[in-house]
């Protein structure tokens, strides 16, 4: 797959058409990945025995990434990658704001930002960014209910920010995670319909455990791992009803790249997006 990094000086016309790109590219690549050749690039149908989705509908996702401290491209090609094995995914990425923790995504700048996407991956990592307004712009893409997904520094994006509009969404708040270590997950709730069927015992590579300063009332916690640190013991994996109705899937593992590359990960992170979909 090709990644395009869309960088600061950019108008909101131009960014919107750099997005179809990032989508096409996204699709094309894709399909060459599975073997298949020019027809099946345009209509979805090889030679090589015919489109595995014909007859679902496609789903139309964007990815938004970038901030401090992750390798972001190679997490968006390990996610679209493990995603479109199961399901028929359209895919964009906004891979924006550099590599630190006050850039920002300049998609937002649009009101009407996620128009058109059937669901949003947040795996962006900007902690100092504390504009109300913008904050507000984001949250704003989700009230009329395109569900989401929230991934690891996502919960830790913002988190400077006097008002709690982003945690309210997240369904969490966090603002600190231990050392690196490897987490033995708990599932708490196995009767979920994200996690239901799981694998029991799951022990990551090593990652950080996200200290939970509060759960909101229409988060539930799916899965849990207790501090080496403090004993206590903390979710890692939960939903959310955000404004009542839109589905939030939210994990705070997702460090380090053996975790991204790890079956059971991927595994959760296909879980959490057919639950966001109501595909689960």
């Amino acid at each position: 797959m090709k990644f395009f990094r869309l960088g600061a000086p950019i108008s909101i016309a131009a960014l919107l058409v750099a997005l179809v790109a990032v989508n096409a590219a996204a699709q094309q690549d894709g399909r060459q990945g599975s073997g298949r050749g020019a027809e099946g690039r345009q209509g979805g149908r090889g030679r090589g025995g015919g489109d595995p989705f014909a007859g679902q509908p496609r789903i139309n996702a964007l990815i938004i990434s970038g901030g401090c401290c992750h390798d972001y491209s190679g997490e968006a090609k390990i996610l679209m990658d493990t995603i479109s094995k199961v399901l028929p995914v359209d895919w964009t990425l906004a891979l924006q704001g550099g590599r630190g923790t006050v850039g920002k995504i300049l998609l937002y700048d649009n009101q009407n930002w996620s128009a058109g996407f059937d669901i949003v991956i947040h795996n962006e990592c900007f902690a100092n960014v504390t504009d109300p307004a913008y904050l507000r712009r984001i949250t704003a893409g989700h009230r009329g209910g395109v569900p989401a997904m929230v991934i690891h520094c996502s919960m830790h994006s913002y988190r400077a920010a006097e008002v709690d509009d982003w945690r309210e969404f997240l369904g969490v708040t966090s603002r600190s995670h231990t050392k690196l270590h490897n987490i033995a997950v708990k599932i708490v709730a196995p009767g979920e319909g994200a996690l239901a069927g799981m694998k029991k015992g799951w022990t990551t590579p090593a990652d950080e455990l996200y200290v939970i300063d509060k759960i909101w009332p229409n988060a539930k916690p799916l899965a849990s791992a207790v501090s080496p640190e403090d004993g206590k013991e903390y979710p890692l994996v939960w939903t959310n009803q955000y404004n009542g109705t839109t589905r939030v899937f939210g994990t705070t593992i997702g460090h380090s790249e053996a975790t991204w590359n790890d079956p059971v990960f991927q595994d959760l992170l296909t879980r959490g997006f057919k639950w966001a979909l109501k595909r689960e």
